[in-house]
């Protein structure tokens, strides 16, 4: 006789945040891949493997990206039900997204269903403020259990919990983060994978980072000592992907250039590239000082890495020292940049606007210099947004400074509090003029003509140029954000907001929907209009201007370098040149 198998339902949840009208932004397909969700997958599955609750119990694993998925609590809770056990892990939960994880376990908790939520607000409050946080407040009277750390080694620990009814209110691993050499590998079904566009799943072939940037979380979440997968590992990703059929690749370390373990992991990437044809792509996050690093844009390259995530985040060196970004040094800005065009990739530098030195007109001007003088393609605008987990956000609690008390605004994209020289009206006129002033028909055309003769895709620019020009103008959300055909549901609003009738929500949605497919439209056909006659440009390869100009040691004359900050920045720069000389004399 067979042996009856109980089985425990375990429902993965990644959530989504609101938008300004209370709705959740959710796409037909999404832009970024959640690694969270991968990485809790693919533990999940191990613990599966292994038969962590017993070798009569199956896990029966369900994955959801609300960005590209609608959560039907109802319909988990019933599926949950009708197992032995289950629960719901609400993972990867930022901030900005912990109001909305908050509505979404609200009724799961109110059928009686078991509910943990774990991520970078969980763990970034527990390791700056010691768990002071309404929101968390919140959850904990829901009955929620939080989860602070990483999963790997300790998920079965929950999992025993959960089948046994006995979920603690609290898993602090803050103190304890676990090495990934040999842990399981993040991964994702192949149908889960392709609601991302192009298809793109994601892995960290890392974790931590050593630098100090106040507004960052990461140092404070996963630690400033580097923690990496093997080669192996990597290599074990890769294969495990290109089965289902999945060959581009987001690499989520924050920095992968200070992976120790770059190199290697490169070499085999390039293997399976050059020797076994798989058609591998990377999409890589690095610092500003990467192409300092003998060969590695040359193997990145090699390795089909085509679009290179940049921390530029400003040209002012008081802001960025300010900001302890000392690791950025804006007189290598162009050949940085020049570096990694002329290996064939398209770069994205994020850019923070309203440091404390920052006004209106400064931010003006330095857009106008960085369009002049460097050679980026895609340009990301954020307002410096004091995230809780960041030393920023910790130094404005203690000091009970003004911060807006809903969470879903910090998402990069809106002002969470006050700012020394702007008012909250002159900031916002900032953001929204930057993304205007950087992205005109005249400097798109400039960009794609710089691509084409540094011998890049041009086409890839043009793309993403039309993404980012029509996630602003259509559809009012960061391109970070943005998707493919926006989802809208009439009962998926913000509960504290008024619900719309049958009548008023969808004939306003479909001609909402129409009106912005007509806007998108136009949005194309004007770039591609500049697009075209520059391809076709027989000359093309001969383009030359300020910014793709070889470097040379007159680059101090340039106009980048003449204001006050940057020509005290230079002083000191040549003082501390002149004292390592002296050393090595």
């Amino acid at each position: 006789m067979g042996v009856a198998h109980k089985k425990f339902c375990l429902v993965l949840v990644k959530p989504s945040h609101y938008d300004d009208d209370g709705y959740v932004i959710q796409w037909a397909l999404s832009a970024i891949p959640s690694n969270s969700l991968a990485a809790l997958y693919g533990l999940a599955r191990d613990c599966a493997a292994r038969r962590v609750l017993g070798d009569d119990v199956d896990i029966d694993i369900h994955a959801i990206d609300e960005t590209n998925t609608r959560v039907h609590p109802d319909r988990i809770a019933r599926m949950i039900k009708q197992a032995d056990a289950g629960m719901v892990m609400l993972v990867g939960v930022q901030s900005n997204q912990f109001p909305r994880a908050l509505d979404i376990a609200r009724p799961l908790r109110a059928a009686g269903i078991q509910v943990g939520v774990g991520g970078f607000h969980v763990s970034g409050v527990l390791s700056m403020l010691d768990g002071k946080d309404a929101y968390l407040d919140r959850a904990k009277q829901m009955g929620l259990s939080l989860f602070a750390g990483e999963a790997e080694g300790r998920l079965e620990l929950v999992l025993r919990d959960a089948f046994a009814n006995d979920l603690k209110p609290l898993y602090n691993f803050m103190e304890e983060l676990p090495s990934l050499a040999g842990a399981p590998i993040p991964i994702l079904k192949a149908e889960r994978a392709q609601r991302n566009v192009g298809g793109l799943t994601s892995f960290d072939a890392g974790r931590g980072c050593p630098y100090q940037c106040s507004f960052c979380t990461i140092i404070n979440v996963q630690g400033r000592v580097s923690r990496r997968r093997t080669p192996d590992d990597v290599e074990e990703i890769i294969r495990a992907n290109a089965k289902q059929g999945l060959d581009g690749f987001f690499i989520t370390d924050d920095n992968f250039a200070r992976n120790k373990d770059w190199e290697e992991i490169l070499d085999r990437i390039i293997h399976l590239r050059e020797v076994e044809k798989l058609k591998i792509t990377l999409v890589i996050q690095v610092d500003t000082l990467a192409h300092k690093i003998p060969n590695f844009i040359e193997k990145c390259a090699r390795a089909g890495a085509k679009r290179v995530f940049i921390g530029m985040e400003n040209i002012n060196p008081d802001n960025l020292m300010g900001a302890k970004k000392r690791q950025n040094r804006i007189t290598e800005y162009r050949k940085m940049l020049l570096a990694w065009k002329n290996a064939g990739a398209t770069t994205y530098a994020g850019y923070i606007l309203g440091f404390p030195n920052d006004t209106y007109d400064s931010i003006m001007r330095d857009i106008d210099l960085i369009k002049r003088e460097l050679p980026v393609d895609i340009l990301e605008f954020f307002y410096l947004t004091p995230l809780p987990g960041s030393e920023d956000h910790q130094k404005l609690f203690r000091k009970d400074a003004p911060l807006d008390p809903d969470l879903n605004k910090y998402d990069l994209n809106h002002i969470c509090t006050t700012h020394p020289k702007m008012s909250a009206d002159e900031w916002t006129r900032a953001y929204r003029d930057a993304w205007k002033r950087y992205y005109t028909l005249d400097h798109i055309e400039t960009m794609l003509k710089r691509t084409l003769a540094c011998g890049g895709n041009a086409g890839t620019v043009a793309f993403f140029c039309t993404w980012f020009t029509a996630s602003l103008e259509v559809e009012g959300v960061h391109p970070l954000e943005s998707g493919v055909f926006r989802r809208k549901y009439r009962l998926g609003r913000r509960p504290e907001l008024p619900r719309a009738s049958m009548l008023e929500f969808y004939p306003a949605f479909w001609f909402e929907t129409v009106k912005k497919l007509v806007q998108l439209a136009t949005v194309y056909i004007r770039i591609r209009r500049r697009y075209l006659p520059i391809k076709h440009n027989p000359d093309r390869r001969n383009y030359i201007d300020h910014a793709i100009t070889p470097v040379t040691e007159d680059e101090e004359t340039r106009e980048l370098f003449q204001t006050g900050a940057a020509q005290a920045y230079l002083d000191q720069e040549h003082r501390l040149e002149k004292l390592r000389h002296g050393e090595a004399a």
